[in-house]
């Protein structure tokens, strides 16, 4: 619930990964609210899982983008920041500068957690930016069919309804994880807790399958905020509802634990997505209010939508606008 007390700027704590949550954070950015990002670190594809492989750090690339959502820099330097080598290029083919960036200053600050904190400064970014875990992490499936992965990229690609999903500590044996103190005070101290927008198992829940911060969520007396994906995706959620969405979430903290959904009613035009570019989203999803409501969550359905580059995404700046609504309005709990 918003604190009415002079002075007082509502501390929203954004968490996910991915593509969805810069975008939400952008909007963000310029509004009179203290954020924090808590980024998930079980990355293991593309740039980000070769650096990973040979410098043993932290995936990048979730961080890197998020840093630069939120950065104040001039855009020719978040232009360098975000360049990515070209396939040319054979020693850094597919590296973007930033992920070299950060994994040069995780070696250097022996730790993601302190490096990102520097960085932060460097690029005078507007709040804070965390990374879920201070070590890489390994995100773990079990699928339907009582088989089991490792990794998100292989997760992904496997093509099987999951059942569950947990993450383990890469350089300490497959130990579980905990996030550092920084990361439970700020879910602790917030006035909203916002999950996504994200893939479901590979974005969001890898940061709430950290013990502390999935009981922080539970405990926090911040309203929580899940913004449900407009499309299902493939390999992921194929045919999910939004209250399916939900009801994943739930099952895998044991609580009922999500106040408010924000739901996307505005239709997709038909053909408009070019499936071969944005080839892991399915169809849209589902709703299914009442059983949102059964789960014990407030719905509020409106026109998120944004229709670009024949791809479909959250309108950050409608999201936002009714983020900050929610902090004016009292608590759902």
């Amino acid at each position: 619930m918003l604190n009415g007390s002079k002075g007082h700027r509502p501390k929203i704590v954004v968490i996910g990964g991915g593509t969805g949550l810069p975008v939400i954070l952008k909007s963000l950015r310029d509004k009179a609210v203290d954020i924090t990002a808590v980024v998930t670190v079980a990355d293991d594809g593309g740039s980000s899982g070769i650096i990973r492989n040979y410098v043993n750090v932290v995936p990048p690339g979730d961080i890197r983008n998020v840093m630069a959502a939120l950065s104040k820099l001039p855009q020719l330097y978040l232009d360098i920041f975000q360049y990515r080598f070209n396939s040319q290029d054979q020693f850094f083919a597919g590296h973007a500068i930033g992920n070299l960036i950060i994994a040069a200053l995780s070696e250097m600050k022996s730790g993601i957690f302190d490096a990102v904190q520097e960085l932060s400064n460097m690029m005078r970014i507007e709040g804070q930016v965390f990374p879920a875990s201070d070590e890489p992490l390994e995100l773990n499936a079990e699928f339907d069919d009582g088989s089991q992965l490792t990794g998100e990229s292989e997760i992904s690609a496997a093509n099987k309804l999951i059942k569950r999903v947990w993450v383990t500590s890469s350089n300490h044996g497959g130990q579980q994880p905990e996030a550092v103190q920084q990361v439970v005070d700020a879910i602790m101290e917030a006035d909203q807790i916002v999950l996504g927008p994200g893939s479901l198992f590979t974005s969001i829940l890898p940061n709430l399958m950290i013990a502390n911060v999935g009981e922080a969520v539970k405990a926090t007396k911040a309203e929580v905020i899940y913004i449900c994906n407009i499309m299902t995706q493939k390999g992921e959620t194929e045919n999910f509802t939004d209250a399916d969405h939900i009801r994943v979430l739930h099952e895998h903290l044991n609580d009922n634990f999500v106040d408010t959904v924000l739901v996307n009613t505005k239709k997709v035009p038909t053909d408009y997505i070019d499936h071969q570019r944005w080839n892991e989203v399915s169809k849209e999803v589902a709703h299914d209010f009442k059983a949102l409501q059964a789960q014990g969550c407030r719905v509020i359905s409106d026109d998120f939508l944004e229709l670009r580059d024949n791809g479909v995404f959250h309108n950050g700046d409608h999201v936002t606008a009714e983020l900050i609504n929610l902090l004016g309005q009292p608590s759902w709990r």
